[in-house]
């Protein structure tokens, strides 16, 4: 086990640039199934959970090559269309391989998914939106085995946006002849950007970014080279680091657009934020104040992978925040260590009444989820003494070297290999 030792109190300050996204990259890779020929992804985020998706891959018969931030995928070798158990339990987003699964060999056989313990986060959707498509799904200890022969293009509605489901039908119909129409599809960026390399590969897919998404089944995609958005969660929480820390950031290679509801609040907060066409400063104030209420929604609302690091941020700020977590019913677990570094939170259900204090103080915390991982991070940056926060592979998850790039902006902080 590994962990982040902080010497909080120094202010975060400085340039950084941001790789592809973590929720869009994934969802590639797992396209990355369906062409014939190479590709090649670029702005490849060094993280675990895209190494992770990598190894399933090569598990399936591709062969994947990492070289200095791109991701090289040749899938002459795809044969198998069942999916490692054990591997797959390691990330949530080895269920987005479903659908080019199944688009590419018309079957497949997978677990249930893993990833990070913040809810139910059931697969019905994406399972429901398959059947739709004349998927036969049988589900046996587990196992779900899913016979593609008869699928064909058809109607999808979903009761909820849910952006995996969107996406796992956005890449089985791509190379089903017909329409395929997704109606209540999730808005996110990242599907918007799944969209973008579907076409790149020759694919027919509109509508990405509202709520009817259309796919007209190509009969062949072919490789491309492509690029991701940037990490909008990665900006936001080195955002948050600049103003936990009373410190001055800018941030290059970002899409402005894609942090409204973030920089709304920090805004709130008292901080000064300027945009360009791709670039994102913040300048925080002496003190922060208290924002009135955050409520995660899915997108263009706040993003839930953002709410850990605001409730971190509205810790030292002055006066009351009110955080209301609506898309998993699991995610405040990190309230009890920031409680155990002197802030002061009180949590029903899914809300969290922070009240804010002049310091934290550091302690020992326990990273539980990826996002908690990073607002303990943000919190002990924030504090007084030393810090040691456990379990920094969950963190890994969605950072690449985190503690390499805040050592960079003035952070004293290192990573510890710990004792089990």
């Amino acid at each position: 086990m590994e962990g982040f030792w902080v010497l909080g109190g120094e202010k975060i300050q400085g340039e950084a640039r941001l790789d592809g996204a973590k929720n869009a990259v994934l969802p590639i890779l797992a396209a990355a199934l369906l062409p014939q020929g190479d590709t090649l992804i670029r702005d490849c985020p060094d993280i675990r959970d895209v190494h992770a998706m990598a190894a399933i891959l090569g598990k399936l018969g591709c062969r994947c090559q990492w070289r200095a931030g791109e991701m090289r995928i040749s899938n002459q070798g795809l044969k198998h269309w069942e999916m490692p158990d054990e591997m797959s339990k390691q990330i949530r987003s080895s269920i987005f391989l479903l659908g080019p699964i199944l688009g590419k060999l018309r079957k497949a056989t997978v677990t249930y998914p893993g990833g990070c313990e913040i809810g139910l986060r059931p697969i019905d959707l994406h399972l429901k939106g398959l059947r739709a498509l004349g998927v036969v799904i049988r589900e046996d200890g587990g196992v779900i085995e899913c016979d593609g022969q008869n699928m064909r293009a058809g109607d999808v509605y979903f009761d909820y946006p849910s952006v995996g489901a969107t996406e796992n039908v956005m890449m089985a119909a791509a190379l089903l002849p017909g329409r395929t129409t997704i109606h209540n599809a999730a808005r996110e960026p990242e599907v918007k950007d799944l969209q973008g390399f579907i076409n790149a590969m020759g694919g027919r897919v509109r509508g990405a970014g509202t709520q009817v998404v259309q796919i007209e089944g190509v009969s062949r995609l072919r490789g491309c080279e492509y690029t991701p958005i940037p990490d909008r969660i990665c900006a936001g929480t080195l955002l948050c680091a600049g103003a936990v820390t009373g410190g001055e950031i800018r941030l290059t290679n970002t899409r402005p657009g894609d942090l409204l509801p973030v920089t709304d609040k920090l805004r709130e907060m008292g901080c000064l934020v300027s945009e360009g066409a791709s670039v994102l400063t913040l300048q925080a104030p002496q003190r922060l104040r208290a924002f009135a209420q955050l409520r995660t929604q899915p997108h263009p609302g706040f993003p839930t992978d953002m709410q850990a690091q605001m409730l971190a941020v509205s810790c030292v700020a002055e006066g009351t925040s009110v955080i209301v977590e609506n898309v998993f019913e699991n995610r405040l677990t990190h309230v009890a260590d920031l409680c155990r570094m002197g802030a002061d939170i009180r949590v029903s259900g899914r809300t969290a009444v922070v009240r804010g204090v002049e310091s934290l103080r550091g302690a020992r915390v326990t990273a539980r989820d990826l996002r908690g991982g990073a607002a303990l991070v943000l919190a002990a940056l924030a504090a007084r003494g030393e810090s040691l926060v456990e379990h920094a592979e969950l963190v890994d998850r969605g950072y690449a070297r985190l503690e390499q790039t805040l050592s960079r902006l003035g952070a004293k902080i290192q990573r510890q290999e710990l004792d089990d």
